[in-house]
């Protein structure tokens, strides 16, 4: 079994600065960087650095589908180089007459904490006919798919070619953006679904239990829900036991402050994914939702996604 994930992969370049500038001002900022993004690309980035230091027998092949700009652009040859040949992008989708990759500006305040992300994509997405011949050419063999939940209507109608062609196949999507339209009807028809912090604040839930336990009556074809919040740690809904159980947010040995937070509700899917897909009924819920909130932590510590692995060591 093989795990594919679909979403977008963006080129991000991130500006540290002391505070968030105001309008019109001038700011210089304190360090730049410029890595691969995209929700479902850090993801996988993480993932294959957990699937490495698994016994050979539990490495899961991984794969990306996603939008890139001409295959001989400087940017899809970089992304290229930054995954293969520990994440397959055989089934991406490269747009011929774009050189410029999707992007995101981002702007980390060291005062707040906070990031403030501008996006930029000229690149033509994914449309239902495209995805249906990749799902075809890769069969069964792929048998969990992860959605980011972009472009709800596209996705929705790729799952359900999937629930009809492939019955047997595994889908977990992912419920981030407050105020996208769409994401309710595609979150009914997955079996695994990850929500964001913001995503249920926004609908009005006080906290990771709270939503969960209130979108499982809405979600009936789900097995487990999962619900991220910050500080406050996670929480998890096992569907047919109807039981709830939550997870500390974790917190590395000699921890001093956080340094970068962008990416760590994907390193979290990461670490859930591993425990479902590659150990099974080795780890129990709580004991899944312990891995996801550490490796997730060990992010929020550092800069980047480098040596995630190692939280698997504890």
């Amino acid at each position: 079994m093989s795990l594919v994930a679909v979403g977008a992969c963006y080129v991000d370049t991130i500006l540290t600065t002391p505070h968030y500038p105001g309008e019109d001002d001038k700011l210089r900022a304190k360090s730049i960087s410029r890595r691969r993004g995209g929700n479902c690309p850090n993801t996988l980035e993480v993932l294959q650095q957990l699937v490495e230091r698994s016994s050979p027998d539990k490495r899961v092949p991984l794969n990306l589908i996603a939008i890139l700009p001409a295959h001989s652009s400087n940017a899809s040859r970089e992304i290229r180089d930054a995954f293969e040949p520990k994440v397959s992008l055989k089934h991406c989708i490269y747009r011929e007459k774009f050189q410029e990759p999707a992007s995101s500006y981002i702007i980390k305040s060291e005062e707040s904490g906070s990031r403030t992300i501008v996006n930029y994509n000229e690149l033509p997405e994914m449309t239902v006919v495209e995805f249906m011949s990749i799902a075809d050419e890769l069969g069964v063999g792929a048998g969990w798919y992860h959605f980011e939940g972009r472009i709800p209507d596209v996705t929705l109608a790729c799952i359900r070619h999937l629930r009809k062609q492939y019955p047997s196949i595994k889908v977990s999507v992912e419920v981030e953006k407050p105020g996208r339209e769409g994401l309710q009807e595609i979150a009914k028809e997955a079996d695994v679904i990850f929500y964001s912090k913001s995503w249920a604040q926004a609908i009005g839930y006080a906290s990771a239990e709270e939503c969960i336990q209130k979108q499982a009556s809405e979600t009936l074809n789900a097995s487990l829900l999962c619900c991220t919040w910050g500080q406050d740690g996670a929480a998890a809904l096992e569907v047919k036991t109807g039981k709830v159980v939550h997870s500390s947010a974790y917190t590395p040995e000699n921890f001093f402050q956080v340094a970068d937070t962008i990416g760590a509700g994907d390193t979290f899917i990461a670490g859930m994914l591993y425990g479902l897909i590659c150990k099974g009924d080795a780890l129990d819920l709580v004991q899944k939702l312990d891995l996801a909130n550490r490796i997730a932590g060990t992010k929020v510590a550092q800069e980047g996604f480098g040596g995630l692995g190692r939280a698997l060591e504890a």
